[in-house]
C-alpha cells in the first residue's frame, strides 16, 4: 500500500478538536492523528500558528500527522490537580500588537505595561499602536506614548479618520503573524476594516464569541492579511502573572533590568532600600515615574 503523501500547512482555526489547515492548495478540516495524543497531556498539542504535516482522507478531510517545534508561543498557564496545563493561545507569532486609543477611551497605560511584561516574559516582540490621534493631536499623543520608543518599544500613531499611519501599519503587519491585544473601543476593527474591508468584522465576531462566557466553546482563529495573519487576543489582558515571582519582575522592564546589578543590596526590592540604583534613576529622570509605578503595582500583584 502506497504511503500517504504528506503536505505542509499552517493551522488557522482551532475548535473542539477540529483544525482548519491552510495549505498551498487551499484549506481543509483536520483532526489529530491518535498517536499524537498519547502520553501525558501537559499542554495544547496543536493550536493556531502551528506548522504541520497533513495527509488527506478520501472524504475530503485530513489528518495532522506531525507538528513542527514552536519557535515561540503565547501561553496561558492553567493550574490543575494533576499539574500546570499550558493553554497555547497562538504559536509561532512574530509580534504582539498592543492597540490603545489616545482618547475615547482614555488610554490605560498600566494595562499596556502589563501586556508588555507578558510579551517580555514569553519572548515576543511588541509593537504599540496609538490610535485615534485625530482626537488629541500629535503632540499630546506623543506626550502619552512617547516614553516607550526610548526603551525599545516602537509606537505607530494612527487615525482612520485622517489616514495617518495606516500604510506604516500595513507594512508592520505584512508577512507576519500578529496577535492583537488591547481594550475594547480602541478602534481595532476600524483599523483592520480600513486596511482590508471585512477583516475587522470577522476578527470581532470571533472575539465576541470567545468573550461570551467561560462555557462558550473556545474558538481560536487567525485571518490572512498581506501575506501574514492577524489574530485578536481578547483575553490577553487577563493572562495571569501568578507564576511570576516579585523578585523577577524587574527583568521584564527593559529600562530597569540593567540597573539592578548596581543596587547596594543584591536582594533590593527597589522600594525603600538605601543605595537603590532604580529609585535613583527615577529621581534623575532616566526611568519614567509612570513605568516605575507600574512596576511596583505589578510586583505587588495589583492590576
Amino acid at each position: 500500500m502506497a504511503e500517504a503523501r504528506l503536505e505542509p500547512g499552517i493551522i488557522t482555526r482551532a475548535q473542539s478538536g477540529f483544525f482548519t489547515v491552510q495549505t498551498k492548495d487551499g484549506t481543509l478540516i483536520c483532526r489529530l492523528r491518535g498517536r499524537l495524543k498519547q502520553g501525558p497531556r501537559l499542554g495544547d498539542i496543536a493550536t493556531i500558528g502551528d506548522h504541520v504535516l497533513i495527509s488527506r482522507l478520501p472524504d475530503g478531510s485530513g489528518m495532522i500527522e506531525s507538528i513542527a517545534p514552536r519557535q515561540r508561543a503565547l501561553v496561558r498557564l492553567d493550574p490543575r490537580p494533576q499539574g500546570t496545563y499550558q493553554q497555547v493561545l497562538i504559536a509561532n507569532l512574530d509580534q504582539a500588537v498592543c492597540v490603545f486609543a489616545c482618547a475615547n477611551p482614555t488610554p490605560r497605560l498600566r494595562m499596556l505595561d502589563r501586556l508588555l511584561v507578558i510579551a517580555e516574559k514569553q519572548g515576543i516582540p511588541a509593537l504599540i499602536i496609538a490610535n485615534k490621534v485625530d482626537l488629541v493631536g500629535q503632540e499630546e499623543a506623543e506626550r502619552l506614548f512617547g516614553l516607550y520608543p526610548p526603551i525599545g518599544y516602537p509606537v505607530l500613531y494612527t487615525s482612520v479618520k485622517t489616514g495617518q499611519g495606516l500604510e506604516e501599519l500595513r507594512k508592520a503587519l505584512a508577512g507576519k503573524i500578529s496577535a492583537l491585544a488591547g481594550p475594547s473601543g480602541v478602534g481595532k476593527s476600524s483599523l483592520l476594516n480600513t486596511l482590508q474591508p471585512g477583516l475587522g468584522l470577522a476578527v470581532r465576531e470571533v472575539s465576541e464569541a470567545v468573550n461570551k462566557g467561560r462555557h462558550t466553546t473556545t474558538v481560536r482563529q487567525m485571518f490572512p492579511f498581506e501575506g501574514g495573519y492577524v489574530a485578536d487576543m481578547p483575553g490577553m489582558r487577563a493572562l495571569a502573572l501568578w507564576d511570576t515571582e516579585p523578585e523577577e519582575m524587574d527583568g521584564y522592564f527593559p529600562e530597569i533590568a540593567p540597573l539592578v546589578a548596581h543596587c547596594q543590596f543584591s536582594d533590593c526590592t527597589h522600594i525603600h532600600e538605601p543605595g537603590c540604583a532604580v529609585r535613583q534613576a527615577v529621581q534623575e529622570g532616566k526611568v519614567s515615574p509612570q513605568r516605575y509605578e507600574s512596576y511596583l503595582r505589578l510586583r505587588a500583584g495589583e492590576e
